[in-house]
C-alpha cells in the first residue's frame, strides 16, 4: 500500500537515512558529526498551489536540511557544514561551508567539556583549596558562552560553572549549592582560564580560593525538590480524573487533525518543536504557519564573567531535542492523542522521540450564557477546547508550550515557565541589587525571557495587511456639538504600510489586527480580519549597543511586521551560537529597506510578537519555580456575520454528571 506523505510532515526515519547516506557520500574519507536532519519545508509559493488544488496533483518536492560538523577540517578543530538534498531526485543539490557559524549546543560535546574541565589538574588543584564537606560531589554544568566582545567567537568557548552536591543521591538539587570557582574551555577541550566569582556589588573576578562556608548548608526540605529526598507530601488532595465516556472529539489522521470546525496539520522539528500549519476554521484560511521562533533569556547581573549568560533557548538549545516525553497521567489528564518527534543521532542514525506532543481536550469554563431577568430562564454553554502542548528542559528550566483552539474560532497561545533557578555564589551577609538571596550564600540573579511568536496569516488568503487601533476621546469644541458631554470616545486605525516595529500603548488600548483588505464583511462593511490580544510585556532591558541587544533584536519592539521570506524564520537568525548581532529582524528590514522593497500593505506578511517575564526572583520561587503562565491571544475580528460558537449546545446536567458535595446534597438542586 502506497502511503501518502504530506508536504508537512516531518522527515521520516526512512528519509532521514537516506538524507544521511547521500551526506556521507559527500565527505568521502570523513565521518560527519550530524547536527541536524530535517525537513526543509516546500517554498510557500508551491505550497500554497498545492493546498488551493485540495491536495490533487502532484506535491511539491521532500527536501532535507542538515548540518554536520567535520571535525579536524583546516585551521579550525571543527567546520560546519550545511547541505539541502532532494530526497525525490536522490542528490545532494547544495554544499555551503558555513565559516565562522556555530551549530545548536551538541550535548555529546558538552559531556565532552564537563569531563575536561573536572580532569584538568589545575582544577582539582583548586577543588581542594575549596575544602569541601566530605563526601560531597563536585557538578560542573557547562553553558555556552554569550558573546561579550572579551573573546575571539570563531571558536567555541564554553564557560563551566561549579556546583555542589551534597546528597549521594542522583537527582540532588545542585543549584541549592553553587561553587565560586569558574572555568573556561576551548574548542579543542583545553582549559584556558581559571578563576573565581565575585560575591558584593562591587567585587570582580579573583584568584583567591576561600574554604566553603558550612553555615551554607540547609536543611534538605528547604533545598530539596525531589520527593525521594523530601518529607511526605500533603494528603488533603483528593483524586481529580477527566471522563469522556464517548470519547475524544478530535480525530488525527497522521499528523493531520481535526476538531470541531477546526483542521490543521501537525509538525515537528529540532528547533522550534511543535509547529502548526494550514490553520482552518470551516476551511476558511487563518494561519499558513504558526510556531514560537525564538526565546533568549538575558541575565541582568552586570559584574564579569555573568553577561555571558545570555541563552538562545530555541537557536542556541533546540525546543524540539530537549522535548520531554509526556507521560500519561501526568503532563496531560483525559483522552490523550500522541505525536511523536524524530531526530538524529550524531552518526545519521534516525532516533525517534516519543510521544513530544499532547493533544487533549479541556473544559475552559462558560463559553458564553443570558439569563432573562424577566423569565429568569438562563441558558449556559461550557467553553471546550483542544489543547496541543510540549513541554522542554534546558538545563535548569522548564517551558511547557500549549496552542489553545476554541469553539469561538479563537486561538491562545500560552507559556508556563517552571523548573528552578540558575543559581550563582554570594556570601553570607552580601547583597547586590541585581539579584534576589533565596537561601544562605545562594544568589538568584535578575533576568528575562523574551519569546518570539511567528504568526504567519492567511486571512482568508495570502495577501494581508496589519492594522494598529488606539480608542481615543472625542474632541470637546467649543461649539459643544459633537461631544456635548464629553464622554465620547472613537477608535482610529492605520494601516501600516512598511515593515518596522511598533509598540504596546495601554493608555490608548493600542491593539493590533491582521486584515484582508480585499475581503468585506457584509454586515460592518470592514475588512475581515483577526485581533491580535498580546501579553502585555517588558522589552529588552539591555542597552542597545549591549550584545544582549544586538544579538537578540527581535527584543526591541512588542509588534514586528515583515515581508514574507521562505529562509527567515528565526528573529535573530539562523545562527544565534556566540553570534555577533545585526544578523535579525530589525537588520533584515534595514536591508530591504535599502532594496526598495519594504511594503507590507496587502501582501504576503510574516508578523512576529515579543512578549516574557522579567523575572526578578522572589525566596517563593526557591527551591523549584511554580509555573509562570503568559498568554497570547488570536481572535476573528469581523471574520464572520456573528458570534461563531452560537450552535455549541448548551451545557446540561444529564451531559456533565456533576456531584453535590456535602450538606447540600441532601436538598436537592435544580439541574440545568
Amino acid at each position: 500500500m502506497i502511503v501518502f506523505t504530506h508536504p508537512f510532515d516531518p522527515l521520516s526515519p526512512e528519509e532521514i537515512s537516506q538524507a544521511a547516506g547521500l551526506v556521507r557520500a559527500s565527505f568521502p574519507g570523513k565521518r560527519p558529526n550530524f547536527r541536524f536532519i530535517t525537513l526543509r519545508e516546500p517554498p510557500k509559493k508551491d505550497m500554497v498551489a498545492f493546498l488551493e488544488r485540495q491536495l490533487q496533483g502532484s506535491s511539491p518536492s521532500r527536501t532535507a536540511r542538515v548540518q554536520v560538523v567535520i571535525e579536524n577540517s583546516g585551521p579550525s578543530p571543527n567546520a560546519l557544514y550545511e547541505l539541502l538534498v532532494d530526497l525525490d531526485q536522490n542528490v545532494v543539490v547544495q554544499k555551503q561551508h558555513l565559516e565562522g557559524k556555530h551549530s545548536y549546543i551538541d550535548s555529546e560535546y558538552m559531556q565532552k567539556v564537563e569531563k575536561a574541565c573536572l580532569a584538568d589538574e589545575r582544577v582539582q588543584a583548586e577543588i581542594k583549596k575549596l575544602d569541601l564537606p566530605e563526601g560531597s560531589t563536585v557538578c560542573v554544568e557547562p553553558w555556552a558562552y554569550a558573546t561579550d566582545g572579551m573573546n575571539d567567537m570563531t571558536g567555541r568557548i564554553s564557560m563551566c560553572w561549579f556546583y555542589l552536591r551534597l546528597v549521594d543521591n542522583p537527582d540532588a538539587n545542585y543549584y541549592a549549592y553553587p561553587l565560586e570557582l569558574c572555568a573556561e574551555v576551548s574548542e579543542k577541550l583545553e582549559v584556558t582560564r581559571i578563576y573565581y566569582l565575585p560575591s558584593s556589588k562591587d567585587d570582580q573576578i579573583h584568584s583567591q580560593a576561600r574554604p566553603f562556608d558550612r553555615r551554607r548548608i540547609q536543611p534538605t526540605a528547604a533545598s530539596e525538590y525531589h520527593p525521594s529526598l523530601r518529607p511526605s507530601p500533603r494528603t488533603t488532595t483528593k483524586p481529580y480524573q477527566v471522563v469522556q465516556p464517548e470519547g475524544p472529539s478530535f480525530k488525527a489522521e497522521g499528523n493531520y487533525l481535526t476538531w470541531e470546525k477546526w483542521s490543521l496539520h501537525v509538525g515537528f522539528n529540532y528547533r522550534e518543536g511543535l509547529t502548526l500549519h494550514d490553520v482552518r476554521y470551516e476551511g476558511r484560511s487563518l494561519f499558513y504557519r504558526l510556531s514560537l521562533s525564538e526565546m533568549f533569556v538575558p541575565y541582568g547581573d552586570p559584574r564579569s564573567p555573568y553577561p555571558r549568560k545570555a541563552a538562545f533557548d530555541i537557536g542556541n538549545d533546540g525546543a524540539g531535542i530537549n522535548a520531554n516525553n509526556l507521560r500519561l497521567g501526568c503532563d496531560c489528564l483525559g483522552h490523550i492523542k500522541y505525536f511523536d518527534g524524530w531526530h538524529n543521532t550524531s552518526s545519521g542514525e534516525p532516533l525517534k522521540m516519543p510521544n513530544v506532543i499532547c493533544c487533549h481536550e479541556q473544559d475552559d469554563g462558560i463559553l458564553w450564557k443570558h439569563t432573562n431577568f424577566r423569565t429568569q430562564d438562563a441558558v449556559v454553554t461550557r467553553s471546550r477546547i483542544l489543547v496541543l502542548q510540549t513541554i522542554i528542559t534546558v538545563s535548569n528550566y522548564e517551558y511547557i508550550f500549549a496552542f489553545q483552539f476554541g469553539q469561538d474560532a479563537s486561538i491562545h497561545y500560552e507559556v508556563r515557565a517552571t523548573g528552578i533557578l540558575s543559581t550563582a555564589p554570594i556570601s553570607i551577609g552580601d547583597k547586590v541589587p541585581f539579584g534576589t538571596v533565596v537561601a544562605p550564600g545562594v544568589l538568584a540573579p535578575y533576568h528575562q525571557h523574551l519569546f518570539c511568536l511567528r504568526m504567519d496569516p492567511a486571512i482568508d488568503g495570502q495577501a494581508n495587511s496589519l492594522a494598529v487601533e488606539e480608542s481615543v476621546p472625542m474632541a470637546v469644541d467649543d461649539a459643544g456639538v459633537h461631544n456635548p458631554f464629553s464622554v465620547g470616545y472613537v477608535t482610529n486605525s492605520t494601516v501600516v504600510e512598511s515593515e518596522q516595529g511598533l509598540d504596546l500603548d495601554f493608555t490608548k488600548a493600542r491593539t493590533f489586527k491582521i486584515i484582508n483588505e480585499n475581503k468585506i464583511n457584509p454586515i460592518t462593511g470592514t475588512p475581515v480580519g483577526f485581533k491580535i490580544f498580546p501579553c502585555y510585556s517588558q522589552m529588552i532591558l539591555a542597552h542597545p549597543d549591549s550584545y544582549h541587544a544586538k544579538r537578540s533584536e527581535f527584543g526591541q519592539h512588542a509588534i514586528w511586521v515583515t515581508r514574507y521570506d521562505d529562509e527567515e524564520m528565526f528573529p535573530s537568525g539562523r545562527h544565534t551560537m556566540q553570534s555577533s548581532g545585526n544578523e535579525g529582524i530589525k537588520s533584515a528590514i534595514a536591508r530591504r529597506r535599502l532594496e526598495g522593497r519594504s511594503s507590507v500593505r496587502n501582501e504576503d506578511i510574516v508578523i512576529w510578537h515579543t512578549f516574557g517575564s522579567t523575572h526578578n526572583p522572589r525566596v517563593e520561587d526557591w527551591p523549584v519555580m511554580p509555573s509562570e503562565k503568559m498568554t497570547v491571544g488570536l481572535k476573528p475580528f469581523n471574520f464572520f456575520t456573528g458570534n461563531p460558537s452560537l450552535d455549541v449546545a448548551v451545557s446540561t446536567q444529564d451531559q456533565n454528571k456533576s456531584v453535590l458535595v456535602g450538606e447540600e446534597a441532601s436538598g436537592g438542586s435544580a439541574c440545568c
